[in-house]
């Protein structure tokens, strides 16, 4: 008989973990398997990241889930290496070879690389390719590229806010292309390494892909999965960068106590406060992060709110927060 499976006990863990997703793991499985090490009650993630994909995905515990939707709007950055000469059904090296061209000198000649560069830097549109997760009728497309078919996808509009093309030589000599990518949300860095293959003449597909920074987070402040499971569960927790981190970009507000319990109670306070629309809202003692908000016309009005019980559990797990409990009503 098979031993009996143990049966993990969860608990309230808060906070952002920036993992160094290896290659060949979907995001989801990346998530489940570090809730799983962490034992946390509550994750997500910040946006899927492909599995033929490394690199940065933030992963949101507790708490933290409330902001994660920041991180998913945020620009990113990724490291690209497109094979010239060969189109793919997938437009990456596990698709079927579609066609394959020679790739002359006049293709890679500087003029052209930087007029193809030029081209798509910028506002540009882009029709999601077949194999992706996107839906049509509640379906993914890439069960409909599965089943052989294909359907209607209309144009997006994504913005490359910077663009490097270097051409290189593969290993074994083949013609190919660096790129390094600044983009916003939603840009297929597939299908922009296809579509630069197809504005040389010669085709592509992608055989490389890694994401070094997300919204001002890079690479190096990442853990590996290995290295994580190689931890002890304290070292692991330690991990754990605190939900701020996700507020970055906001302006501050620090509300003393009578005023905290209140706008923690949902209620908007007064102040001398200039208008903002993105603001991240602290009790002064303990110093404690209750949630965002915005500032119009000197009135701080709730947002999205941590609950008393996510204060008061992030305030006792976290040595370097000032201990104390929190008064949420008068």
């Amino acid at each position: 008989m098979n031993a009996p499976r143990t049966r993990v006990q969860r608990r309230p863990v808060h906070g952002v973990l920036l993992l160094d997703k290896p290659l060949g793991w979907s995001s989801n499985d990346a998530l489940q398997k570090v809730k799983w090490l962490l034992r946390a009650e509550k994750a997500g993630h910040t946006g899927t990241l492909d599995p033929l994909a490394s690199g940065v995905l933030p992963l949101c515990f507790g708490a933290a889930t409330k902001f994660s939707q920041l991180q998913l709007e945020a620009p990113k950055t990724y490291e690209a290496v497109a094979l010239l000469g060969v189109t793919t059904t997938t437009a990456d090296a596990e698709g079927e070879v579609l066609q394959e061209i020679e790739v002359t000198a006049d293709m890679l000649a500087p003029q052209r690389i930087e007029a193809v560069r030029r081209q798509f830097t910028g506002p540009i549109r882009q029709v999601p390719p077949m194999h992706s997760a996107l839906k049509k009728d509640g379906k993914a497309l890439y069960e409909y590229a599965r089943a052989g078919v294909e359907v209607e996808r209309p144009a997006r509009d994504v913005t490359i806010h910077a663009l490097t093309i270097e051409p290189i030589g593969t290993d074994d000599g083949r013609p190919a292309l660096r790129l390094t990518v600044q983009c916003s949300k939603g840009t297929y860095i597939r299908t922009l390494g296809e579509d630069i293959g197809k504005a040389l003449g010669c085709g592509a597909h992608l055989t490389f892909l890694r994401r070094i920074d997300t919204g001002g987070i890079g690479v190096d402040r990442c853990v590996k999965l290995a290295d994580l499971e190689a931890m002890s569960e304290e070292e692991r927790i330690a991990q754990l960068q605190p939900v701020q981190m996700l507020l970055a970009g906001h302006a501050t507000v620090t509300l003393d106590k009578e005023n905290a319990g209140r706008f923690l109670s949902g209620m908007r306070r007064r102040g001398t406060w200039p208008d903002a629309g993105a603001v991240a809202v602290f009790a002064q003692s303990p110093h404690a992060l209750l949630g965002v908000g915005h500032v119009t016309g000197g009135e701080l009005v709730p947002d999205r709110l941590l609950s008393p019980i996510e204060i008061q559990q992030i305030l006792e797990s976290s040595p370097r927060a000032e201990r104390g409990t929190l008064e949420t009503t008068l």
